[in-house]
This record gives C-alpha cells, structure tokens and sequence, in this order.
C-alpha cells in the first residue's frame, strides 16, 4: 500500500507540474535570452539580434521557424512595454489583458526596414527592369556617450504608402515597333507608346516608428539601411532609408579611432610635487590619474583599455590618452621668494637655442 500511495504521489505531482506549465505560458525572458533585470536596451539588442537569426525565409527547412519566429514577436511586445512586463512578470502571461496584438512583421520592420525586399535577394540581385523610387539618405546625430555605450534611437517619419483608388490608370508605359503595311511589299514601322492598364493609385502619408541601433564603436559616416523605407514608386518597388552618422564633438574628449584624448590643467605646485585626481568617463565610471613626479606642460599619459570600443570587437578598447597643461601662478614673486625657489630647485641656468620644429 505504501509502495502504491507513493506512485500515486509521484503522478499527482508530475500531473500539477505540467498543468503549471502550460498555465504559465510562455518564458519570455528565456526566448530572448535575457535575464529579468534586462533594460529596455539590452531587450532590443536582443530582438535585433534574434530575429535576423529566426525569420522562417532564412530557416525554410524548419517546421518550427514560423512559431519560433512568433514566439520572439510576443516576447519582444511584451517585455518593451513597460505596463505589459509588468502584468506579465506579476502574473505571467495569462495575466496579460486581452487586447490588441501587435503584428510581428510592424516590429521587425521597425528595426530592418520592409523584410519582403531584405530576404527575397538585395538590391543588386532585383529585376533591373523593375523601377524603384529613390533612396533617402539623412544624417542621424548621436554623442560620444552613445558611441562609447551603445544606444537605440527612435526615429518617426510619415511614410508615404501607396493605396487603391477608384478609376484606372496607365502603367507599365513602354516603347514598342508597330508594323504597318502600305501595299504589296511596302511596310512602314513606326515607333510608339504602349501601356497597360493598372488600378488607380494615391499615396498616404503613415506614421512609421523605426529603431535605428546605435551600435558601440560606430564610426562617423557609417550607414544604417532600411530596406524599402525610401520613396515610394507606384509602378514599382520603394527605395532604400540610410540612416548616416554624425558623431557630435564632445566637450571634454576627443576621438582618434578607438583611442580617446583630453586635456588636464593642472598646477605648477601640482606639476612639481605630484598630484591624485579623477576623470569622469562617458558612461560616469571614475579613471585615477596618480602622479608622484614632476609632469611638465605637455606631458602625456596613457591609459589602456579607458578608449572607445573597436566597432567589430567590443572587447578590444583603445586607449584614454591624457595630455597635462600647466598652470603658472598670476602672483609677482618677491626677492626673497626667488631667491627661496633657487635654493629649494639648486638648479643652473639652461637657456638653450634650437630648432624645435624639427627635433634636437
């Protein structure tokens, strides 16, 4: 009997396990791959990442790529939306309210652009007989805080979408021989317009969200594309959305590469006797200058791994390099203070004449 009750046991409890399962629904957090703690940001670099990985044209041999692909979707609404992750973490996710649901193809549009021309081949492998609207090329300002950390940018445009109308329209229009025949053996061919006829079309202005990623490292002039984002073409296909990037100048860095540069007014007490100070870094981390020797105007200081990340490895950084200035006293020295300062240094006179641009 005892044997019994304790598979009996067992049953009930791997029974309540699934039913518990399959009432918490979906982990959304697994699906993307983050932790609870995630941010905004790390959700998207998520979803940007996975869903290039996931989109079913790319996985065309796996049954499961259409539900893995929707999966993703809900995970991304869910979790991007403040007042839906929390009802999700509280109550997960059959504690959602009903409403409506966004569509996955909105959201990955947003972050890539019109997926339909992006998987079905790029733009050099399109029928150069289809026409195409033009590309729209516009410069999109980030900072060196977002360059050092990484960033997503959201960006709203009106985006003109072609719709039906009522009537019909010419389409298609080209230049074709047409063969004429005058009299026995007597031919006349002339050139002329042949369209066909296509439904009316009018264009309307739709509000589109896209998200443009901010990548660490990104360098000045990089393009971000959005595939089928430019203008419209009523007879063909829409042209391409390039986001190009500016980095602002920074007050107090500046960037060569990966490396970063700044200056540092110190003292002439500072200069002469040594100094400790702290730099604000871009994202507020604190860099420890020490210095317990004499630092003359111009000296540098490198500090590795303190520089920006490199845009195709984000664990290798480049160097802070820190240049001192010197700050001489305003006040008139006095005799008896010169003659304090000769005795303290007991250095000689050195006055050198050389061609400094040039090297000594």
């Amino acid at each position: 009997m005892a044997v019994k009750g304790m598979k009996l046991c067992s049953v009930c409890w791997l029974f309540l396990y699934f039913v518990t399962a399959v009432l918490a629904g979906r982990d959304f957090y697994k699906i993307l791959g983050v932790t609870k703690s995630a941010t905004v940001k790390d959700i998207k670099k998520a979803y940007r990442k996975l869903a290039l990985q996931l989109h079913p044209d790319r996985n065309q041999d796996d049954p499961e790529a259409q539900d893995k692909f929707a999966d993703l979707g809900a995970a991304y609404e869910v979790l991007s939306d403040e007042e839906k992750r929390k009802q999700y973490d509280a109550y997960g996710e059959d504690g959602l309210k009903e409403g409506h649901q966004g569509s996955h193809n909105d959201i990955f549009s947003s972050f890539f652009g019109d997926f339909g021309f992006m998987f079905g081949g790029n733009r050099q492998q399109q029928d150069k007989n289809i026409p195409r609207g033009n590309d729209i090329v516009l410069d999109l300002e980030v900072t060196l805080e977002e360059v050092y950390s990484g960033n997503f940018v959201e960006v709203v445009r009106n985006k003109p979408i072609a719709k039906e109308a009522p009537g019909k329209r010419k389409c298609n229009c080209r230049q074709e021989m047409r063969t004429t025949q005058l009299g026995p053996g007597r031919f006349q061919m002339t050139q002329e317009v042949v369209c066909d006829e296509c439904p009316n079309i009018k264009l309307v202005n739709e509000e589109r969200t896209l998200e443009v990623e901010i990548e660490q490292g990104v360098r000045d002039e990089m393009e971000y594309p959005f595939i089928g984002e430019g203008e419209p073409h009523i007879d063909g296909e829409p042209g391409d959305l390039r986001f190009r990037i500016k980095v602002l100048k920074h007050p107090m860095f500046e960037r060569r590469g990966d490396d970063l540069y700044t200056n540092v007014t110190i003292s002439l007490v500072e200069a002469l006797v040594g100094f400790e100070m702290d730099i604000s870094h871009l994202d507020g981390h604190q860099v420890h200058i020490v210095r317990d020797k004499i630092t003359k105007p111009g000296a540098r200081l490198w500090k590795k791994g303190e520089g920006l990340p490199n845009f195709d490895n984000i664990n290798i950084r480049g160097s802070l390099i820190v240049t001192f200035d010197v700050e001489f006293p305003q006040t008139q020295l006095d005799d008896q203070q010169k003659d304090g300062i000769r005795g303290i240094l007991k250095q000689t006179s050195v006055q050198n004449v050389y061609n400094g641009l040039q090297g000594y």
